[in-house]
């Protein structure tokens, strides 16, 4: 009996095709590279990997990009194993770490790599959840480490999404670890079915008469006919109401948004959950893209009396919920609403976001798994494989904010999302349920629940910790070899590929192009002449040989002709700026461009002076404010107005008396443009040396339209096409090495790296603040090695340490950093906090030098409330003080920030050595943190 036969004997159902394939690979010692959608069940194959690594007693590590994943994937393996062979490893928990199964986070994993742990001897196989997380731009490059770091003898299991460009992936895994069978199935066991609810209707997104959707196809199904007919009329019927609004059979402005179809309002949300529990559509999450938006959701559903759970099921609610808080103190439930946020559970509803405390989320994902909450309004972290299946997905709006910006989902964030629906083995078919608003076009929708894959792409870039440790692993060069090795630089070498094919093929063009020309030219009495397509230097031609040097200097005047517009343009806008800073309180100017022509008078000066924007009203009695784009040349005072004190420009007849007063000044507008254009252009020397070359070259008396100008016009397309691939192909080869060419010259100036002669020549090593700095992992940490080597954390008590080290890692959802007159705490706190930020101020003129991103400033927004905690305060004092521009911080940021205080108050008691002050006063920090709701989290 193989030992696929002897895993499988154990399971309750068959494998699928593509699990068998994938675990016979990886039975016969392969790496397999499982891409499958959301809910098919590639994690059995990771559990396979367990198995095989336990009956031949070697050892599994299982990854997950969240803590709260690997807790469950814990949970899980100890259900199948038991508890002496599997272990949790999340910086937060450390649980029989010795066993021969160890689930952790990624980071995890790269850290023992680094370390070079004896926890990797032995070592056989490394199960890799959510591998398509290395597209992460805050996280993604760990993934990548742990890849390329890993003994090559380590079968490395790799769980993805759906990707458009698995097969890519899978070639990089196999060049850098060798044979890899890649895996990929677009099959979802549980089909799923698109709906768009209008209104109080429901409707298939798709043409119910029409095939249903595939990745496969590359015809994209069409929108359900039905649903567009109706949605139309209700927009219709939206405007009819709108205009008797208004008044009959006048039309007016649209409504609210710019848009008509205002009236045609989406159902609220206990409408919403009440259709879908008609319709036998719950239990059910509705994704919205807020935490206050799934509150505020949660809030809308218990005021409308809305139940759906019997009072036998609320019972059961209760016995679940008192189980999860037995380590919450009464005033501690008090201050965390437990009893409003129990009536809801008790209801059949909950909200999950991570504004929430832990015990809360996890309370919520096991009563939602036992059916006893029907209703979850959930931000997209639910999505990142918790499990939490439901028989229907809800999507409100398809944009997010992304944290910089409001954009709109992409194909595959729509399908991480939908994938949640359909459970397996329970529901015959999973729904997706859009609601239709005004701004929302059924193509769109369509558009996104048709692309259901997306293209992964790598994230990966140089970091300090990063270099540090690769060069003490590999030395400088080793370490240049490993960059080259990435998923980044493998996919930027293919793209490379493309642009030195289109290079090759533009350069067979170009050698054709230039026997026609040679061959035009001479029929016409002309040599053809030869130019270096490479040499941008016009003081090279000077003598333009030939027809393409006639060409050639047609291009250089024309070139010559752009500087001059772009250094006219410079300086008037500069000019402008100015001008537009200077203007005064009833200065009349004129308006040359825009909708308004004619005299304007300055009502208020500009309020600022890096873009002046003087607020002014026209002889039209347009009212606005001005800024450069509005003038082509600089304006000019043409004369003063007299205002009155108070100005009425917010009513028509006030903006009317004023333009007609402005009228009525006798001010005109000059008439005639500006010569200085001409007269730039003509005073140039250079441009009137080229042209009198022009007008003498021998080609000049040919006709403009001549054949010889086509193809010239035609080879200098292609020139301009091999310099921007050739620029292309330099920038992409280049982008990795360059980067971690400046991060080594940081590191090399503070005296992490060491240059030196060796037997090799020269050679570079990692200091002894080069190894500190190899155990700091924080965005943060080569400011935090700094403050340690610069000695300004260690006369700290254990709270205030923990107060500075918050600042090192907290960071605002909004802007709340104050200055240094603003540091909170004692004197001794306030002190260290103030040179923290002195010390960053050096750090960051150093990367600017090297031209490297700069660190994140120290935010101080959480120092106060960690303070508090780590002495003993109350969990309100705490909370109350962790608050951003008034607003309370919540129950579930106050605890995930505790825990990252606690996560880089280990690395620096680790780091710095056992028996230092600060080593004893991080301990002690840690101690004092670890109590109440965060020691509850951490168990």
């Amino acid at each position: 009996m193989t030992r696929l036969d002897d895993f499988t004997d154990r399971l309750a159902f068959r494998l699928d095709d593509f699990q068998r394939r994938a675990c016979v690979a990886l039975e016969a010692g392969h790496g397999v590279l499982v891409c499958a959608p959301t809910g098919a069940g590639k994690t059995i194959v990771g559990e396979f990997a367990v198995h095989l690594a336990l009956a031949g007693g070697t050892k599994c590590f299982y990854t997950t990009p969240i803590k709260a994943l690997s807790n469950q994937k814990y949970a899980d393996l100890v259900a199948i194993h038991g508890a002496d062979s599997v272990g949790l490893l999340t910086g937060d928990q450390s649980i029989n770490s010795d066993a021969p199964v160890v689930v952790m986070t990624t980071e995890v994993v790269r850290n023992m790599i680094y370390a070079n742990s004896r926890a990797l001897q032995g070592l056989s196989h490394v199960v890799m959840d959510e591998v398509h997380f290395l597209a992460d731009r805050f996280r993604g490059a760990v993934w990548e480490e742990v890849i390329l770091h890993l003994e090559p003898a380590v079968r490395v299991v790799s769980l993805s999404a759906t990707v458009s460009n698995a097969e890519e992936f899978g070639d990089w895994i196999q060049t850098v670890r060798g044979d890899t069978t890649v895996v990929v199935d677009e099959h979802r066991p549980v089909p799923l079915s698109q709906h768009m609810l209008v209104g109080t209707r429901m409707f298939d997104l798709f043409d119910p008469t029409a095939d249903a959707p595939s990745p496969s196809k590359t015809v994209r199904p069409q929108v359900n006919p039905e649903l567009k007919r109706y949605i139309r009329h209700r927009v219709l019927m939206a405007d009819d109401r709108d205009d008797r609004g208004r008044g009959r059979g006048r039309r007016g402005p649209p409504p609210r948004g710019g848009r008509r179809g205002g009236g045609a309002r989406p159902p609220s949300r206990p409408d919403l959950v009440a259709r879908l529990d008609r319709e036998g559509l719950l239990p059910a999450i509705g994704f919205i893209f807020s935490r206050a938006g799934c509150d505020g959701a949660l809030a809308q559903c218990l005021r409308s009396g809305l139940h759906l759970l019997t009072p036998r099921e609320s019972q059961a609610v209760d016995e679940v919920v008192d189980r999860h808080l037995t380590e919450l103190s009464p005033a501690d439930e008090e201050i965390l609403g437990v009893a409003e946020w129990r009536a809801g559970l008790r209801r059949g509803f909950a909200a999950h976001h991570a504004g929430l405390l832990p015990t809360f989320r996890h309370t919520v994902e096991e009563l939602f798994t036992l059916g006893l909450v029907r209703m979850v309004f959930a931000t997209e972290t639910l999505a990142l494989g918790i499990n939490m299946p439901a028989r229907t997905v809800a999507l409100e709006r398809l944009i997010k904010f992304n944290g910089e910006a409001h954009v709109d989902l992409t194909p595959g964030e729509f399908t991480q999302l939908t994938g949640r629906a359909g459970r397996r083995g329970i529901d015959v078919e999973g729904h997706a349920v859009v609601v239709w608003t005004p701004d929302l076009v059924p193509e769109e929708v369509a558009g996104l629940a048709g692309a259901r894959t997306f293209p992964l792409r790598s994230s990966f870039q140089p970091e300090y910790n990063m270099a540090v440790n690769l060069i003490g692993r590999l030395g400088l060069a080793g370490s240049r070899e490993l960059l080259n090795r990435s998923f980044a630089q493998f996919q930027a070498d293919r793209s490379v590929v493309g642009q030195a094919r289109k290079a090759d093929e533009a350069r067979r063009r170009l050698r054709k192009l230039d026997v026609e020309l040679a061959g035009a030219a001479e029929n016409r009495g002309l040599e053809p002449g030869v130019l270096d397509t490479d040499d941008d230097d016009p003081d090279s031609h000077e003598t333009y040989p030939g027809f393409l040097g006639y060409v050639q200097l047609r291009e250089d005047i024309r070139r010559r002709e752009r500087e001059l517009k772009f250094e006219r343009r410079t300086a008037n806008t500069q000019s402008t700026v100015a001008d537009l800073a200077a203007l005064k309180r009833g200065h009349v100017i004129g308006l040359h461009g825009g909708r308004h022509r004619g005299l304007a008078v300055v009502l208020e000066p500009a309020a600022q002076a890096v873009d002046p924007k003087p607020l002014v009203l026209s002889e039209d009695a347009w009212c606005g404010r001005v800024g450069t784009r509005d003038f082509v040349n600089p304006p000019q005072v043409l004369g003063n107005m007299r205002l009155p004190k108070h100005v009425d420009r917010r009513t028509g007849k006030g903006r009317r008396d004023l333009a007609s007063a402005l009228r009525s000044t006798g001010i005109e507008m000059p008439r005639g443009r500006s010569k200085k254009q001409r007269a730039v252009a003509a005073d140039d020397r250079e441009l009137g040396r080229l042209r009198s070359t022009l007008r003498n070259h021998p080609a000049h008396g040919l006709d403009g339209n001549d054949e010889l100008f086509r193809l010239a016009e035609r080879r200098n397309r292609v020139v301009r096409e091999i310099a921007s691939a050739d620029r292309a192909i330099g920038e992409r080869t280049s982008t990795l090495g360059v980067q971690f060419g400046r991060i080594v010259g940081v590191l090399a100036e503070l005296g992490y790296l060491d240059a030196s002669d060796g037997p090799g020549g020269r050679e570079t090593s990692v200091t002894a603040a080069g190894h500190l700095l190899s155990r700091i992992y924080s965005e943060s940490d080569l400011l935090v090695t700094e403050c340690i080597r610069a000695g300004i954390w260690d006369a700290l008590a254990p709270h205030e340490l923990a107060a500075v080290v918050a600042a090192m890692v907290f960071e605002a959802r909004r802007e709340s950093y104050s200055g240094i007159d603003a540091m909170p705490g004692n004197a001794a706190q306030r002190d260290a906090l103030a040179r923290t930020v002195e010390i960053w101020r050096e750090v960051t003129d150093v990367e600017s030098r090297h031209r490297v991103d700069p660190t994140r400033e120290p935010d101080t927004g959480f120092s106060v409330a960690v303070s508090l905690w780590a002495s003993g305060r109350s969990l309100t004092e705490s909370l109350a003080a962790a608050g951003e521009r008034g607003q309370l911080l919540s129950p579930g940021d106050f605890v995930r920030w505790n825990r990252q205080v606690i996560d880089l108050l280990e690395q620096i008691r680790l780091g710095v050595g056992a028996d230092t002050r600060l080593a004893g006063a991080a301990r002690a920090a840690v101690g004092a943190i670890r109590r109440g709701v965060v020691a509850a989290e951490l168990r």
